[in-house]
């Protein structure tokens, strides 16, 4: 609809930290005070060194005490994110075929990394509309399952069960480790980046692999495939199990994830998080559903996240518009995904967020909403 001009927000409806975006998400201030606090004993020392291993050390103890991890399941570190990780399980973990599950941006991007890979057969992939998800399909000639945990584009989460069936079931969960429930015994890999609710940065990987993961990527090492070095899941695997990684990894998001795994655990663990966001997505998706303007975009209340909501507005409100006057207000990157193309806002409900603030940002929408309103 267009808006006219500057609207500021009493102050009084504030948050009190404006950042609820949907990654890399709000780190708390006190983590980034513990980084700089801890300044030139740890940042640009050798991660081959005890100071920097003992931090890594940290983040593998912190995930195997959040995720109750059985006996023989094994704490992965690698750089490159989860894109990286997509490359990495394409050399080492498929055997021979995949099969995709696809309900938005990110739980395709593997798939597209699968296809054409020449030493793999053409990868099955099962499709649902945004705001959906499929279910998988067991199949003689699959060796690997590829699930989402949580599609960060359109705030569906699906509930997480092993695939009956013989081939490993690798779960991305990149913006639902640390904030969702999860068994470990129903995944052989739970991989994921520590920019969303574990509050860390971008560029590394973090893989909790099943003995039978770990012996597939062993077999896989052992076998004649060629696979490049920095992408190798094996070289990833050992340096992990002596707190180190293959290469020169980010300090600070070492750091950042450990401090916040500590201060997780040390409140309750993963179902305090839980909690936490169970909160948040009370109030923000009760708001959407009260307010005559705006509704939940996925229609279907036991799939919507609980870390990332997308809220959709009706006509004559723009949701760009939405988004541009909260940030000229210091409520920062709310704006839809990209290529969902839908009239929306994507909101962040992490554990670093309190439910105040998840409160004061319903109040700004409804002022904001009244003023966009009363200029037409």
């Amino acid at each position: 609809m267009g808006y006219e001009g500057y609207i500021r927000l009493p102050v009084h409806l504030l948050p009190e930290d404006g950042r609820f975006g949907s990654g890399p998400t709000r780190v708390r201030q006190s983590t980034l005070d513990g980084l700089a606090a801890l300044g030139a004993s740890y940042m640009g020392t050798s991660h081959r060194r005890p100071t920097v291993r003992r931090m890594v050390g940290r983040v593998r103890a912190g995930l195997t005490e959040m995720f109750e991890l059985p006996d023989g399941y094994e704490v992965v570190l690698g750089n490159g994110g989860a894109t990286g990780f997509w490359d990495a399980a394409t050399f080492g973990l498929i055997e021979k075929a995949s099969q995709h599950l696809s309900f938005g941006e990110f739980s395709s991007k593997f798939a597209r990394a699968v296809t054409g890979a020449p030493h793999l057969d053409p990868p099955e992939i099962i499709e649902a509309p945004p705001g959906t998800h499929p279910l998988p399909s067991p199949s003689g000639r699959i060796d690997l399952y590829a699930l989402t945990h949580n599609e960060t584009s359109t705030g569906v989460t699906m509930p997480l069960s092993r695939v009956d069936a013989e081939g490993l079931t690798v779960v991305d969960a990149t913006s639902a480790a640390g904030a969702i429930p999860v068994d470990p015994q129903q995944f052989d890999v739970y991989y994921f980046s520590p920019q969303k609710a574990l509050g860390g940065d971008g560029g590394m990987y973090v893989a909790l692999c099943s003995q039978a993961a770990i012996e597939r990527i062993r077999q896989i090492e052992g076998s004649d495939r060629w696979i490049p070095p920095f992408l190798s899941l094996g070289s990833a695997l050992s340096n992990s199990v002596k707190d180190q990684t293959y290469n020169t990894p980010a300090l600070g998001t070492i750091f950042m994830l450990a401090d916040t795994l500590e201060w997780i655990n040390g409140n309750g663990g993963l179902s305090w998080a839980t909690q936490r966001c169970q909160a948040n997505a009370r109030v923000l998706y009760g708001w959407a559903e009260k307010h005559p303007m705006a509704e939940p975009f996925v229609s279907d209340p036991n799939l919507r996240s609980i870390v990332t909501a997308t809220i959709d507005f009706k006509a004559p409100l723009s949701g760009d518009d939405l988004a541009a006057t909260l940030r000229q207000n210091g409520l920062l990157d709310m704006e839809s995904y990209r290529k969902l193309g839908q009239n929306q806002l994507r909101i962040g409900m992490w554990p670093s967020i309190p439910t105040a603030d998840v409160e004061a940002l319903t109040a700004c929408l409804d002022y904001l909403i009244e003023a966009f309103l009363n200029q037409r």
